[in-house]
């Protein structure tokens, strides 16, 4: 078992100044009219102290009631240290040391009781993490000032051209019919000398307009 303690240095310099400030604790409240037990009770106060706001220190560092009365603790350790370093004479202590190392057993409790049955302020919780994306809003995109359409007109119909008539029908002229009015064509070509018109061949004739053509195109008769 004594194999498996460790030595360390720090803690062989913290064993050595713990018991230098208790023997000068108890030597400073002896001086100062604390006699007996009382001497030995004035160190552990000081020290408990000490211990109660270093642990306040660990969990709230921002406490600014823990820094004070560490301050304090500190400040009545060093002090007593300094002062039975030879510059206090121990056997004529000044009246006001004497009312510090009375009143402070009331001054130890009251920090001790502040240290420790006030509660620590909790820190702030952080706003939770959505993993989901925020959904974007809806955006609406109906604009009143966009103008209507402008309606198409309709592509206009193509004019249709009329379908040219039917050629007439060309009537078949009988051959004695056709030798007649020959006879008659030349007859007036050798009473006139010039052709026999096709008016003039249709008055003699006496025919309809359709047969005297006929009649007159195969006579080319103008």
């Amino acid at each position: 078992m004594l194999r498996s303690i460790r030595i360390d240095a720090v803690l062989v310099q913290a064993v050595i100044a713990g018991a230098l400030s208790f023997a000068h604790l108890h030597d400073l409240a002896e001086a100062a009219g604390q006699t007996g037990w009382k001497a030995w009770a004035y160190p552990v106060s000081v020290d408990l102290l000490l211990v109660a706001a270093w642990s306040r220190l660990r969990t709230a560092r921002r406490d600014r009631s823990a820094w004070t009365w560490f301050v304090i603790a500190l400040f009545a350790s060093l002090g007593a240290n300094i002062a039975t370093a030879g510059l206090l004479d121990l056997h004529h202590v000044p009246d006001w040391l004497r009312i510090l190392v009375a009143g402070w057993p009331a001054l130890a409790f009251l920090g001790g009781t502040l240290l420790v049955h006030t509660p620590a302020a909790k820190p702030t919780p952080a706003p939770p993490v959505d993993d989901e994306p925020a959904t974007p809003p809806e955006v609406d995109v109906t604009r009143t000032d966009t103008p209507a359409p402008t309606p198409v007109p309709a592509p206009a119909a193509p004019e249709l051209t009329p379908a040219p008539p039917p050629p007439a029908e060309v009537p078949t002229v009988p051959a004695a019919l056709l030798d007649h009015a020959r006879k008659l064509a030349d007859a007036h070509q050798a009473s006139t000398g010039a052709p026999m018109p096709a008016e003039a061949l249709a008055a003699r004739l006496g025919l309809p307009a359709p047969m005297t053509n006929a009649i007159a195109a195969q006579l080319q008769l103008t």
